[in-house]
């Protein structure tokens, strides 16, 4: 569904902030918009440059660029923020705070020290574990039953920073990464929002990390993506679940000698067992190293996301083929 457009900014307040916002996929829009929302003078946007995507690789604006341009906010997207001349227009901002959700550039110290009250960043995981990249992927292809968001004061470090907020979030057994990611965006947004509150109000206090407990989350890389139903059972579905829906977990099938790449976005565990990658009925439960699971929602290339059953109806994968 196309995004409502976002509210224009209103004028400062006698209580709001002078704010840079940095940031780029969807997952920051919720706290921009919260964030305007609430009132803060939203003085630039630094985003990541336009990337070309798609079958005609045009170039294409980030969500955070998109939202940003609509609300009337100054959008600025270096490839860098190392020069000199990056780091003066930064500082010529004379911002209160910076606020960084997933931006994808690491800041300078200079840019960092810029902000009257510094930078801070909100993060999807219950810190120190699941540093890095992909918080959310990692948590749920490692079958944590519990994560958070976190708002943290930047450091030069990789997300060391202290914890200023957090609130704690529990993982369903069936969640996918990305309807974890929609629930975080959300409360995200709400707990940037409230430590803006108390960083006006001088009552922003902000903790440590502690120094045990430290994983990193890092990229997803797509050799990661193919499943291995030697794996055990539970293993195969954290990794289908955790990929769900980008990149999106794969297996390869095919008949006449011609093989399919096909994604797989939902999957249940079932008592089951066989040769791993065995199909063994007709309604896509196939085994793993121990156990089995049932394929529920596939995604052929270039055919979008449909229930397992009816793309057996035009893709026959009988029992008894070896995924």
């Amino acid at each position: 569904m196309p995004r409502a457009a976002p509210p224009k900014q209103r004028g400062s307040k006698s209580m709001s902030l002078r704010i840079v916002f940095m940031g780029t996929p969807d997952f920051a829009v919720s706290t921009l918009a919260e964030i305007v929302g609430a009132g803060h003078q939203v003085v630039a946007a630094y985003s990541q440059p336009p990337r070309a995507a798609g079958r005609g690789m045009a170039e294409r604006k980030s969500p955070v660029q998109i939202f940003a341009e609509a609300a009337g906010i100054p959008v600025l997207t270096p490839q860098s923020l190392k020069g000199v001349d990056e780091q003066a227009a930064f500082a010529a901002h004379a911002a209160d705070a910076a606020v960084v959700v997933a931006y994808g550039l690491l800041l300078p110290a200079s840019v960092l020290a810029a902000p009257r009250h510094g930078c801070f960043n909100l993060h999807g995981s219950a810190l120190p574990r699941w540093r890095g990249a992909a918080p959310i992927q990692r948590a749920v292809m490692a079958g944590d039953t519990e994560t958070a968001v976190m708002v943290m004061r930047v450091e030069q470090g990789l997300d060391t920073g202290p914890v200023c907020l957090a609130e704690r979030v529990a993982i369903g057994p069936e969640q996918t990464a990305g309807e974890l990611h929609d629930v975080l965006a959300q409360r995200g947004a709400s707990l940037m929002v409230r430590a803006l509150s108390a960083l006006e109000r001088g009552t922003l206090s902000c903790q440590p990390q502690a120094a045990e407990g430290v994983s990193y989350a890092k990229k997803i890389d797509k050799a990661e993506a193919r499943i291995d139903f030697a794996q055990d059972a539970q293993h195969v579905h954290n990794l289908i679940r955790g990929l769900s829906p980008f990149p999106g977990a794969w297996f390869e099938t095919g008949v006449d000698g011609k093989r399919e790449r096909i994604k797989v976005l939902r999957a249940a565990l079932v008592a089951g067992s066989g040769t791993p990658g065995l199909v063994l009925d007709d309604k896509l439960t196939v085994a793993c190293g121990s156990g089995a699971v049932r394929l529920i929602e596939l995604q052929r290339a270039g055919k979008k996301p449909m229930p397992a059953a009816e793309v057996l109806r035009g893709f026959p994968i009988p029992p008894g083929t070896h995924l």
